[in-house]
């Protein structure tokens, strides 16, 4: 197979992110705002959900190998429990896709080879790449994703950590509140219930009965509105919570936080902070380093690139 440049899609429920790679550069990149979520759930059955996901995918590495024929193999980040053949087998916060053979289907529709990956744990090496270059030793991180959904992703001596089943630290479905709201995945309390973009919005509402964005939530935070602080403490109090018991499990010292509701960083991460200090078994407190990521914009784009790179290029 030639060397050539490789595409890295970020698929998130709002838009959708296309980058062109070498190696680890960035060459060219585009970005489209499209309501995926809604469009799948809109969609006759799921095979129309699964061909609509097709198209938009594949118009987009279209474009891109219009202005860049050398493109040689594709990487997806894509939201959803994804099993290691790259079939899709259930994304709770895009309706409709059910065992989507994806990989297949965007290979087969642009005739290159595809890598489909989890998005959080594409976005995850992505960081973890970023933390190689300063850290060349490090072997573990611990990432999280808060945007439509809550994502997490385990890099396990410098791979991703994906389980039997593709389901490997799904955090985001981690009960927290039993008998919760419900969730995507079919049950009710999850975390992304509450600490996601949607889950701060959804907070918002039982106490006020508005819906704004999540953004605007968080800029009402930061001017002293009750309510929206404490949608995002509420946020933060049970990502601390969810956090300290996974690493009581995988004992990882690097923890980096992206997505997009990041950038609300300063209005949850007291409270994750605080929360997750006191569930901390003692071994661990003090030991763990959790800050926001490096690189939002360009990790799940990244991540999806430098994994089908290699396992397309060099397997």
């Amino acid at each position: 197979m030639a060397e050539g440049l490789t595409i890295g899609i970020d698929v998130g429920g709002t838009n959708l992110r296309f980058g062109v790679f070498r190696g680890n550069e960035l060459v060219d990149s585009t970005r489209s705002e499209v309501d995926l979520r809604e469009k799948c759930r809109q969609a006759p059955d799921p095979e129309g959900a699964a061909a609509l996901v097709t198209t938009l995918l594949t118009e987009g590495i279209a474009d891109l190998r219009r202005h860049h024929p050398d493109i040689a193999r594709v990487g997806i980040a894509f939201p959803g429990f994804i099993n290691d053949d790259g079939v899709l087998l259930q994304s709770p916060n895009i309706p409709q896709l059910l065992h989507f053979d994806l990989q297949t289907a965007i290979g087969a529709s642009c005739q290159l080879p595809v890598l489909v990956e989890n998005d959080a744990n594409a976005a995850g090496y992505g960081e973890f790449w970023e933390e190689r270059q300063e850290h060349p030793e490090l072997q573990n991180l611990l990432y999280v994703g808060l945007g439509t959904g809550v994502g997490g992703g385990w890099i396990h001596q410098s791979r991703p950590w994906r389980g039997d089943h593709g389901s490997a630290m799904e955090i985001g479905h981690i009960i927290v509140v039993p008998g919760g709201r419900r969730c995507g995945c079919g049950n009710q309390g999850c975390l992304e219930q509450y600490a996601s973009a949607r889950g701060v919005q959804s907070s918002y509402v039982e106490m006020t009965g508005t819906a704004p964005d999540a953004m605007v939530i968080a800029q009402m935070a930061g001017d002293g509105h009750s309510e929206a602080a404490s949608a995002f403490r509420m946020a933060g109090g049970y990502l601390g919570q969810v956090l300290a018991h996974i690493l009581k499990v995988t004992d990882v010292a690097v923890v980096r936080i992206g997505g997009g509701m990041s950038a609300a960083w300063d209005r949850f991460a007291p409270d994750m902070l605080q929360r997750l200090d006191a569930d901390m078994i003692p071994a661990l407190r003090g030991n763990v380093e959790v800050k926001r990521g490096n690189d939002d914009d360009l990790a799940g784009m990244r991540g999806a690139a430098l994994l089908a790179d290699q396992e397309l290029l060099h397997n």
